[in-house]
């Protein structure tokens, strides 16, 4: 079991700690319910330097980029980010990632930690173009930093002007007393933010500093399980549940982050089937009585045949209800159509909503 700098961290503040993608992770300090709300209404920091980091550098650099992620990294200008995944050559997805363009010929990916091996061998087995690369996953920290009150409780920490970044923008740049710190203006949570890179000598440093800073403004550490919930909130697919090596980029709903208009990993098979259509999509779904729908459960149509599985679950604490996320065929996936979800023995009526469930 693998531990990140601040584990003893975790243990001291009294945190619920659990095996998590390899690593000894904090699931919760409070209280999902707790946390949760305090990233919807305030402002709280995750420990999420379990994921991986790899920087890809030289003249090559953008050709292996563009040869295995789905999106248009070439649209990159420095200071910019994108959501992407990595294609596998047989319709589904090796991982989800975030693109860093750092400066021209230099890129950063932010890659699941479950799959550092998996997404650097198979990187690595398509870098044909000799792209230079160095994995950094055992070097770095990362913390998350999320919230509405996320920039003006960090504003004290740093001479970038935090409220006046956007989405998916980052600076190279001084915060808590430490000099070329990534400050990204990125998050898994819906609710705004910052997620924040920096060496494991330094993280330390820096979480305290964010727990001060962030005083006034009621910040509290945050664990795994509200980072679900959140997430879960807002939509977004969690690899390993939602999207994984069998499930296309299409049937999972990010034909957004899948750009045609480059060659990458059998992009040809992808846009064949958006152009057909898939047979099956990934759709949200609501409760509509009181229930818990989990990972694994049936779906069901009005005749109790099973047509499908709920692939995330959960009870919503900003809406008060059952929320899921799951594959059905297509005819299924219309907002409004009803669904039945198998709950230990009983049947629950669902109805398919356009995702996010929580609007903020």
């Amino acid at each position: 079991m693998q531990n990140t700098a601040l584990t003893q961290t975790h243990i001291d503040l009294g945190a619920k700690m659990v095996p998590f993608a390899g690593f000894n992770m904090p699931v919760s300090y409070e209280g999902v319910t707790i946390e949760h709300e305090t990233v919807r209404e305030a402002v709280g920091v995750f420990d999420v330097s379990h994921m991986g980091e790899f920087l890809i550098t030289g003249p090559n650099a953008l050709d292996l980029i563009q040869k295995v992620t789905s999106n248009d990294a070439s649209k990159l200008v420095n200071g910019k980010a994108q959501y992407s995944c990595l294609p596998n050559d047989k319709g589904g997805i090796v991982d989800d990632l975030i693109v860093y363009k750092i400066e021209d010929e230099k890129y950063l990916l932010v890659v699941n930690a479950s799959n550092i091996k998996k997404d650097w061998d198979w990187i690595s087995s398509q870098n044909t173009m000799n792209a230079d690369m160095r994995d950094l996953s055992d070097d770095y920290s990362l913390l998350a930093i999320q919230g509405p009150k996320a920039a003006k409780a960090m504003q004290s920490l740093t001479s970038v002007d935090l409220e006046a970044m956007k989405f998916y923008t980052f600076e190279v740049a001084d915060f808590a007393g430490i000099e070329h710190v990534i400050i990204s203006a990125t998050g898994y949570t819906g609710s705004g933010g910052f997620e924040i890179y920096c060496k494991n000598s330094e993280v330390k440093q820096v979480w305290d500093k964010v727990m001060e800073a962030g005083a006034d403004y009621g910040i509290k550490p945050i664990g795994l399980a509200a980072r679900d919930t959140l997430r879960l909130e807002m939509g977004y697919c969690l690899y390993g549940n939602d999207i994984n090596d069998t499930t296309s980029p299409i049937e999972a709903g990010l034909g957004w982050i899948t750009k045609f208009s480059k060659d990458f990993i059998n992009a040809e098979a992808l846009a064949k089937e958006k152009e057909h259509g898939p047979e099956r999509k990934l759709i949200g779904f609501e409760l509509d009585e009181r229930g818990i729908p989990r990972h694994d459960y049936n779906i069901v149509d009005g005749n109790g045949k099973t047509i499908g599985i709920v692939t995330s679950g959960t009870m919503s604490p900003s809406l008060g209800k059952g929320i899921g996320l799951g594959y059905v065929p297509t005819i299924f996936a219309t907002p409004g159509s009803k669904i039945y979800i198998q709950v230990r023995k009983k049947t629950i009526p669902a109805t398919v909503v356009k995702l996010p469930f929580y609007k903020g």
